[in-house]
């Protein structure tokens, strides 16, 4: 496939114009029910994302909830990673339904790796500026340029790396994830109750992940987020 065809074949899947056919197979629904694991997972991801990205807009007045929204997004991140990893090694180890459903565009195959060490970076790096505390947070980790490096500054820049190679990638996948998220859709894939009951355990997780982690977040407060 040539640069053109690729080109086309991954903005008609990106605005719906074509998109795979995923084989339904087993109690789980096999490559559709992961799909749709996939785009709910998602679609948790986007909202919490979005808060998120409002707590950016005040981080002073905002750092308690920017903690708690950051912790949230991480078992929901696995998951996701989880569910479409799974994809990933059903494809390539030649199971029959995953190969007849298809990989996904070149493009996103290019940058879903990205997508995911970029995702882990910026929501460790964050857990690690909670856990050392915004003093140790500024002391230098390594000279760069003649210039420290600090914690707070490596959040910043995974941050920036995040966004660049996350936008392309939720771009090109949205309105399919919307598309599978369809009620009419959904019901002639067996395994519903399954994957919703794995989302609200990962959302439990996650809350219990917070609430554990609120308890560090006392010294950020007292500085009102400083320049993070």
């Amino acid at each position: 496939m040539d640069l053109r065809q690729m080109t086309t074949s991954t903005v008609d899947e990106a605005v719906g114009r074509s998109h795979r056919a995923d084989p339904v197979t087993g109690a789980a629904g096999g490559p559709a029910g992961n799909a749709r694991l996939t785009a709910w997972t998602g679609a948790v991801l986007f909202v919490l994302l979005a808060v998120e990205g409002v707590t950016i807009l005040d981080i002073r007045g905002l750092i308690t909830w920017h903690v708690v929204v950051g912790v949230l997004l991480i078992p929901p991140a696995l998951l996701k990673t989880a569910s479409t990893g799974w994809r990933i090694v059903r494809y390539y180890t030649g199971s029959g339904p995953y190969r007849k459903a298809g990989p996904p565009p070149t493009p996103l195959r290019v940058i879903g790796p990205l997508v995911v060490v970029a995702t882990f970076a910026v929501l460790a790096s964050g857990v690690a500026l909670v856990l050392i505390g915004p003093e140790a947070s500024r002391h230098p980790l390594l000279g760069m340029g003649g210039r420290g490096l600090d914690a707070v500054t490596v959040h910043k820049a995974t941050f920036v790396v995040w966004l660049l190679v996350t936008a392309p990638h939720v771009l090109g996948r949205l309105v399919p994830a919307l598309r599978l998220m369809a009620p009419s859709r959904a019901a002639a894939v067996p395994g519903g109750s399954w994957r919703g009951g794995v989302i609200l355990l990962t959302l439990a997780v996650a809350a219990v992940a917070a609430v554990i982690v609120l308890g560090a977040v006392g010294p950020w407060q007292f500085l009102g987020g400083g320049d993070h």
